[in-house]
């Protein structure tokens, strides 16, 4: 406070001579301190030369900042022509802050300016439910992509209507049934291709009796397709040291189908399979045939006992024949055989 006083008593003795030099320029400025002029009076002909200076009228401010901005500028010559200024040009200073006060002075100044800043507005989250929708369509459309590239088995349901549409369609047009029993086209190559079988376990065969075989290769015949492994059965007959098995008719499942099927030996290729055997039946038969009819009898009175011996003498010539008849041919079981289909040759003929 003590130094607060001392500046403004050497302010105050200070200002009379601050102002004096000023009040002596304004007066001589004013042309003061002179007489009147003498030639004042004396009119001067001619022209005047000397002409008036321009008075141009300052435009008003049209709006509000524009008075604003006219009193700032007018406060600002204020005070520029002030004492407080004319002090500070002649080197003299105003009242020193201490570094305490300008200290606080600078924290309320920053915390006005951070005060009068506009608020940052808060943005609203905004929530698109068009993203969302869209992200539950991706996803699902991930899902069933993910469904087709799996492996999927065959649906027994599926398969049941495919097969129910398939009988339905062959019912409204029979010709297409008609077509899936049609005989496929013989390739050339496999004209004369056949079927390996074998004989199906041992046994003893005779004139007539049944002969079993197993395909050893799927066949098919007339449109149907026969599974390897499947049985045949033929009738057997013996000629010529040949057992020639006929096979007419093939059982798959609760179909019969016909067929006209030979058997060839696969040692030789010739048609029925090699029973030597089948020499001693025919020998032993035909002569015991012979020896019997060649029996002669004498000459005897035609009585009773003679018919009754004739009688006798033929019921055993049938019998011993019958007898010859039955002997058996052995196959060993896995004997191998060819079948030819003998309807497939005569398409080709």
């Amino acid at each position: 406070m003590n130094t607060k006083s001392k500046d403004k008593r050497k302010l105050l003795l200070m200002l009379p001579v601050l102002v004096l030099p000023f009040l002596a320029l304004g007066f001589y400025a004013l042309d003061g301190g002179k007489g009147a002029d003498q030639g004042a009076g004396v009119p001067v002909s001619g022209i005047n030369a000397s002409l008036p200076d321009a008075r141009l009228k300052k435009a008003d401010p049209t709006d509000k900042m524009g008075f604003y901005a006219q009193a700032e500028r007018d406060s600002a010559k204020v005070a520029e022509n002030g004492l407080m200024a004319a002090a500070q040009k002649l080197g003299f200073r105003g009242r020193v802050l201490e570094p305490q006060t300008s200290a606080i002075d600078e924290k309320l100044d920053l915390l006005n300016k951070e005060l009068s800043k506009p608020a940052a507005p808060v943005p609203i989250p905004v929530y698109k439910k068009e993203a969302a929708n869209l992200k539950n369509d991706v996803d699902r459309l991930e899902g069933l992509m993910k469904t087709m590239q799996e492996p999927v088995g065959d649906d027994p349901e599926m398969a049941q209507l495919s097969s129910m549409l398939e009988k339905i369609i062959d019912i409204q047009h029979p010709e297409r049934a008609k077509e899936k029993y049609v005989d496929v086209p013989v390739v050339p190559d496999s004209l004369f291709k056949a079927i390996p079988a074998i004989v199906e376990g041992n046994q003893k065969v005779t004139q007539g009796s049944v002969v079993k075989l197993k395909l050893l290769d799927t066949m098919r015949i007339g449109g149907q397709l026969i599974p390897k492994g499947q049985l045949i059965y033929g009738t057997a007959g013996l000629s010529n040291q040949r057992l020639i098995p006929v096979i007419r008719n093939i059982r798959l499942g609760t179909s019969i189908i016909p067929v006209d099927l030979s058997v060839f030996d696969q040692k030789d290729a010739m048609i029925g399979i090699n029973a030597p055997e089948a020499v001693i039946l025919d020998g032993v038969n035909s002569g015991a045939n012979s020896a019997v009819q060649n029996m002669q009898f004498l000459s005897m009175d035609q009585s009773l006992g003679i018919q009754a011996a004739g009688a006798g003498i033929n019921a055993a010539k049938s019998l011993f024949s019958r007898q010859v008849k039955r002997i058996k041919v052995k196959l060993k079981a896995g004997y191998p055989v060819l079948l030819r289909n003998n309807k497939q040759q005569k398409s080709y003929r």
